[in-house]
């Protein structure tokens, strides 16, 4: 009688500096070893400080391999192993894949936190855990074959809990702003040139913009994007803080924005949005109201849960 192996699980993630110490080294190697110049260290230093610190990225990343593993285990007792792998913080993507392997897996799932697809995001953590798996030896259970979940911007149950999102931000406004409240759709700038030679990012963040949208009831809505990288490429635009000041020439007096790329409470959400967007709403005299990030939900991990069941069982889908 055969055994049925179980199914890995690998959730990945960009992870973050546990303390201010760990800053340059987590700046280098973002930057592939190069340093970053004193001013640009200061600058992110000074953003981490305006929000207490730290980022909550990897806690609440940690949350949500937990509530993931929770939901497969509800919905297939004993067939899944998840294990959590960053790029930029312990535990990393080959430590994960060994952990996996070793635990005895047939094959590997690659789940980004990410909803949507870009060669620079996705794609990135998809080389990276081929490779890890790739190496694995025989007595590390491997090598091992990896199937990757290129986005799931449009999974079932995934729009429904965006828009109940968009639609509480809204009530949030005061109540003479909420009529003509714009609402804003961001995710993270990427280079243009990765657009110019066909990633599908915009596209698929356009498609989450849309579906919520509609869902919601929402009329006015936009896309604009954010936390673009400070290097010498031209990034998508335009960005969220130009969309916003222009908002009151089309007579909105209040904006929600929706972080639409982003799954958890962070940095580019919680410095990126919450202080700077909202001091361009401030700026331009709107009323802002950001919504609530997906974070741990119970709801939200059995999206994932959901979207993992559906590659393994194809019939599903």
């Amino acid at each position: 009688m055969s055994v049925v192996k179980p199914v890995g699980v690998l959730v990945m993630a960009h992870g973050t500096p546990r303390s201010l110490d760990d800053l340059p080294a987590f700046y280098t190697e973002i930057r592939r070893g190069s340093p970053p110049p004193p001013e640009l260290l200061a600058d992110l230093e000074r953003r981490y400080l305006a929000i207490g610190g730290t980022s909550p990225l990897n806690e609440r990343t940690d949350a949500q391999v937990e509530g993931i593993r929770r939901a497969l285990t509800r919905r297939a007792p004993g067939r899944f192993r998840v294990a959590a792998g960053a790029k930029f913080a312990p535990p990393r993507i080959a430590e994960a894949v060994e952990a996996l392997g070793r635990a005895g897996v047939g094959r590997l799932v690659g789940l980004v936190l990410a909803p949507h697809f870009s060669a620079a995001s996705v794609g990135d953590y998809e080389r990276r855990a081929r490779a890890a798996a790739d190496a694995l030896g025989p007595d590390q259970g491997g090598p091992l074959e990896l199937e990757m979940i290129q986005h799931w911007h449009l999974a079932p149950g995934l729009v429904a809990l965006l828009a109940a999102r968009v639609g509480d931000a809204i009530m949030s406004l005061r109540a003479d702003a909420r009529g003509d409240a714009a609402v804003v759709f961001t995710a993270h700038s990427i280079p243009a040139r990765l657009v110019d030679a066909g990633d599908p990012y915009p596209t698929q963040v356009h498609e989450s913009a849309a579906a919520i949208s509609e869902a919601a009831g929402i009329a006015r809505w936009s896309v604009a994007w954010q936390s673009a990288g400070r290097t010498a490429d031209a990034w998508l635009e335009p960005d969220v803080r130009a969309v916003i000041a222009e908002l009151p020439r089309s007579g909105a007096s209040g904006v929600v924005v929706c972080p639409v790329g982003f799954v958890s409470d962070h940095l580019e959400v919680l410095y990126d949005v919450d202080i700077e967007a909202r001091a361009a709403a401030r700026d331009a005299g709107l009323d802002f109201a950001r919504t609530a990030s997906l974070n741990e939900d119970p709801a939200f991990c059995d999206v994932l849960a959901g979207v993992v069941l559906d590659v393994v069982e194809p019939a599903r889908a």
